[in-house]
C-alpha cells in the first residue's frame, strides 16, 4: 500500500523545533514497507517552505538526503486540471491547491494512507500516520 508524504511531514522532518518533529522522526524507519511516494507540487511547496522557513542548508538536506527515499509521481495535465476544478468548487475552504492536487494523486494511485500532519488530509477521508 502506497503513502504519500506531504509537505507537513518533510518539514517537520526538517526543522528539529517542529512541535512534531520527534513523531515524525520516529515514523521515518516504517516508510520503506509502505512504498512511500511525493508529488512534484510537494516538492515545489515543501522547497519554497524549507527555503523561507529554514535555509538554503534545508532545501539541500531535503533534496539530497530525504526526497531521494520517495518515489515521484509527476502532476499531469488531468490531475492538475482536477485539482483546479476542486478549488473552484469549494470557494470558501481553506484547503489548499497542493493538498488538492494530492487528492487527486492519492485517488488516481488508490493510496488512502498519507504521511501528514495537516488534519485536511483526515477530513478528506485518507488515514494519516503517524497515529
Amino acid at each position: 500500500m502506497s503513502i504519500l508524504v506531504d509537505t507537513s511531514a518533510l518539514y517537520a522532518l526538517l526543522d528539529a523545533d517542529d512541535a512534531n518533529h520527534a513523531r515524525a522522526a520516529a515514523f521515518v524507519p516504517e516508510l520503506p514497507t509502505r512504498d512511500p511516494f511525493v508529488h512534484n507540487y510537494v516538492t515545489v511547496e515543501a522547497t519554497a517552505l524549507a527555503a523561507r522557513r529554514l535555509g538554503h542548508r534545508a532545501v539541500r538536506v531535503l533534496h539530497e538526503d530525504i526526497l531521494p527515499a520517495f518515489g515521484t509521481v509527476w502532476i499531469d495535465e488531468r490531475l492538475h486540471d482536477a485539482a483546479v476544478t476542486a478549488v473552484l468548487a469549494a470557494p470558501r475552504s481553506s484547503i489548499s491547491f497542493v493538498d488538492r492536487a494530492s487528492f487527486e494523486v492519492m485517488r488516481d494511485l488508490g493510496a488512502t494512507d498519507a504521511f501528514a500532519f495537516d488534519p485536511d488530509f483526515a477530513r478528506a477521508g485518507f488515514t494519516t500516520f503517524p497515529r
